[in-house]
């Protein structure tokens, strides 16, 4: 087994870490924006992520204990996704979410695997699994919004109230929540709501 400090595995634990943190700040800024252009269920969607992101850039930068008080020189290149519109940045938080899934995490692994890491390979094959899904989610609401359904279905569903809870049955949220108020864009699919058990 190489020795940790000057392991591949330790520089590639830093890298996923400042990724994650990056991802987690530009998803918080993404959400920013998707709340400016009326899209609670989208600001949700990423802070949701964003939170997510925080968690695995925790389970890396925990697994870099052994060398505290120490400094790691990484290089990277990372994505700067400076767009205005909601479906711009659901379309490029998809691109790196399965750029991590499919690229990075498995080379991160199969590394620190080599290296003689096992458990720190484990983590990153099971959050490369994760970008996965996070990939799809972003993929699917930005489906949404390129074909005009974010709020509208063709078959009669459930939507809630992401402010609420209330819950309405019909092929398109209502223009504002019965209850408390609230516009439509605070309105999600029943079946992707949080909690709706």
């Amino acid at each position: 087994m190489i020795d940790f400090k000057s392991s591949e595995t330790a520089k590639n634990l830093m890298r996923a870490f400042a990724g994650e943190s990056q991802a987690r700040n530009r998803y918080t800024m993404a959400a920013g924006k998707a709340k400016k252009e009326g899209l609670p269920v989208i600001q949700s969607v990423f802070l949701f992520t964003a939170e997510q992101e925080r968690a695995h850039a925790e389970v890396f930068y925990d697994h870099l204990k052994e060398l505290k008080g120490q400094n790691i020189h990484v290089d990277g290149a990372y994505p700067i996704d400076q767009y205005d519109k909601s479906l711009d940045l659901l379309k490029a938080a998809r691109h790196n979410e399965y750029e991590e899934f499919q690229d990075v995490y498995q080379s991160f692994g199969n590394i620190a695997r080599e290296e003689g890491f096992a458990k720190i390979a484990g983590s990153f094959f099971q959050i490369a699994e994760i970008e996965k899904i996070h990939g799809d989610r972003f993929q699917l609401f930005a489906d949404y919004l390129e074909r005009n359904q974010l709020f509208v279905s063709e078959v009669e569903t459930g939507w809630m109230c992401l402010n609420c809870g209330f819950v309405f049955r019909g092929t398109k949220a209502p223009a504002v929540c019965p209850v408390c108020s609230h516009e439509q864009g605070y309105f999600i699919r029943l079946e992707l709501a949080p909690y709706i058990q």
